[in-house]
C-alpha cells in the first residue's frame, strides 16, 4: 500500500494536470446530454479491474489503466444527464465529501439511469466482531493478532478509509441526493439491472462469505423524467 505521504505528494504534483485532463475530456470527448448511445461509467478501476465497453475513470494512469484521468474528489468530467449507468466498487469510502460525490453521480445520470455502488460492509464487520469471529477479518493492510486490531484494520485501513458504510447510512445519503429505490444487493453477484451490470462486472464481485459479505453493495435509480 502506498503511504499517505506519497499519495499527498502525488496529488499535489499531479492535481493540476488531472484538472486540465478532466476539463479537456469534458469539453471535447464527453458524451452529450441526453445522447441516444448507451454510456456506462466505471469509477476507480485501479490496476486490475478495467472494464472494456465502459468509460473507466481513475486518478491512477501510471501503474493502472483508465480512459479518463481525473481526481474523483474534484467532481466528474461528464455533462449533465449524459450517463446511463455508473459502477463504483470500493471507491467511495476514500472520498472526503461523500454527499457531494453522490450529488455528482445524480447529476451525470440520465433520467432513469442506474447506480451500483459498494464499499466495506460496516454492519457485517460489527456483527462478526461482536460474534468473536476473528477469521472473518483479513491481515490487510497490517497483520493484527487481536480481533479489535483486525476490526480497526478493516474499518480504517491505515486511515485510507474516511467513513464507515452501513445500509441505513448509505440509503440515507442516496435518498438525500435524489435517488429512489436504493436497495442492498444480496448475494453480491446479482443485480436488478443485468442490461447494464453484466458478466464482466459480476466477475469482479466474488464473495468468500456470502451470508456475511465483506462488501456492502447497493443499487439505486435516478427518477425518470
Amino acid at each position: 500500500m502506498i503511504s499517505r505521504r506519497a499519495k499527498a505528494l502525488f496529488y499535489s504534483l499531479a492535481g493540476p494536470l488531472m484538472r486540465v485532463s478532466a476539463a479537456f475530456y469534458r469539453a471535447t470527448q464527453a458524451p452529450p446530454t441526453g445522447g441516444a448511445e448507451q454510456v456506462r461509467v466505471h469509477l476507480g478501476p485501479g490496476q486490475r479491474n478495467y472494464l472494456p465497453g465502459w468509460i473507466n475513470v481513475d486518478a491512477n494512469r501510471f501503474t493502472g489503466k483508465c480512459d479518463v484521468w481525473a481526481d474523483l474528489s474534484q467532481g466528474l468530467p461528464f455533462r449533465d444527464a449524459s450517463v446511463d449507468a455508473v459502477y463504483s466498487h470500493h471507491v467511495i469510502e476514500h472520498l472526503p465529501d461523500l454527499p457531494g460525490h453522490l450529488a455528482e453521480l445524480f447529476r451525470i445520470l440520465k433520467p432513469g439511469g442506474v447506480l451500483r455502488i459498494g464499499g466495506p460492509n460496516g454492519d457485517a464487520a460489527m456483527r462478526e466482531y461482536l460474534a468473536g469471529n476473528s477469521a472473518w477479518f483479513s491481515d490487510f493492510p497490517d497483520r493484527r493478532s487481536s480481533i479489535g486490531g483486525r476490526l480497526e484494520n478493516y474499518i480504517f485501513c491505515r486511515c485510507e478509509h474516511l467513513t464507515i458504510l452501513t445500509p441505513s447510512f448509505l440509503e440515507e445519503l442516496l435518498l438525500a441526493a435524489g435517488f429512489f429505490e436504493p436497495s442492498v444487493v444480496l448475494p453480491v453477484t446479482e443485480t436488478r439491472h443485468p442490461a447494464f451490470f453484466d458478466a464482466p462486472v459480476m466477475a469482479l464481485e466474488w464473495e468468500s462469505t456470502p451470508s456475511s459479505p465483506h462488501t456492502l453493495l447497493m443499487e439505486a435509480r435516478k427518477p425518470a423524467a
